[in-house]
């Protein structure tokens, strides 16, 4: 689309992002570190990315004067949460820098608000999954992991007996939410986005199909992640609208394009790039 800009910038730069500020009327923050493990391993970059980039991010848009703010915020600020599902008003638990950097994200920007009267709607996402999730990294989310695994055939590293329940969320419905969120009249508001039905981790096993190879259950994790969403359902009138099957079976579909495409033959890497920018256009 001609309408559509790409500017490549870290958040942490002041000078670098703050003339893209310019006559906006809205922002959508979704610029962040992810991961728990690596953010064990490297809390400043967690904080110095996903703290002061929002910092830089906001006094952007003080300087440019632009009104409203929707911020991609993390259910993982629950930690491991006594009663489910869990409501937005349930109690904080930030056990990983990860979680604590994003949560407190969205303190600063509820700070903002209210001192600087900007408009702001938070969405705690849960378990987002979809087409081009990350395969490149072994602490992300399950379903990146196990499309790794797929496409190296490989047995999938399940974690514990499997039985533990994530509230998966397709990517295009979470998009669908944030349009609303930024058209909206509806601000300065919390609000869950998942789908209020948690699905095991077996379950999606089942659904991409392979073995499976259990591993040791890992300290500090919650056996089920289920997000109350009847605020967002009646405030900003939205709901999840892909089953978890087909929104599983999308991403099968597009992972098997690709198999089948030139783009996975190892040795035509030069062809292969042609027809990945040739796809882009």
């Amino acid at each position: 689309s001609k309408k559509v800009f790409l500017y490549k910038a870290d958040i942490r730069n002041f000078k670098k992002i703050e003339k893209y500020f310019k006559n906006t009327v809205a922002i959508i923050h979704l610029a962040a570190l992810s991961d728990i493990v690596p953010s064990i391993e490297e809390p400043r970059d967690y904080l110095e990315t996903n703290f002061n980039g929002t910092l830089n991010i906001l006094e952007a848009m003080r300087k440019h004067k632009v009104q409203k703010i929707i911020y991609a915020a993390s259910s993982s600020c629950y930690g491991i949460p006594k009663k489910t599902p869990t409501n937005e008003k349930d109690k904080i638990d930030t056990r990983y820098p990860y979680a604590f950097s994003k949560y407190v994200g969205e303190e600063l920007i509820t700070h903002y608000s209210k001192v600087y009267k900007l408009d702001y709607i938070s969405l705690r996402l849960f378990n987002v999954y979809g087409t081009r999730s990350r395969t490149n990294s072994a602490y992300g989310a399950a379903l990146g992991v196990f499309l790794k695994q797929k496409l190296s055939n490989k047995p999938f590293t399940v974690i514990g007996n499997g039985k533990q329940k994530r509230d998966f969320i397709h990517v295009s419905d979470v998009c669908d939410v944030f349009i609303k969120a930024v058209f909206s009249k509806y601000k300065n508001d919390i609000f869950n986005i998942g789908t209020g039905s948690p699905k095991s981790v077996n379950e999606m096993i089942k659904l991409i199909g392979g073995k499976k190879l259990f591993i040791p259950k890992r300290p500090g994790e919650p056996s089920v992640t289920h997000a109350n969403i009847s605020k967002v359902k009646s405030k900003l009138k939205w709901k999840p609208r892909i089953s978890f099957k087909d929104g599983i079976n999308d991403v099968l579909e597009n992972i098997d394009y690709w198999k089948k495409s030139i783009l996975w033959n190892k040795n035509s890497i030069k062809k292969a790039t042609k027809n990945w920018f040739r796809y882009l256009k």
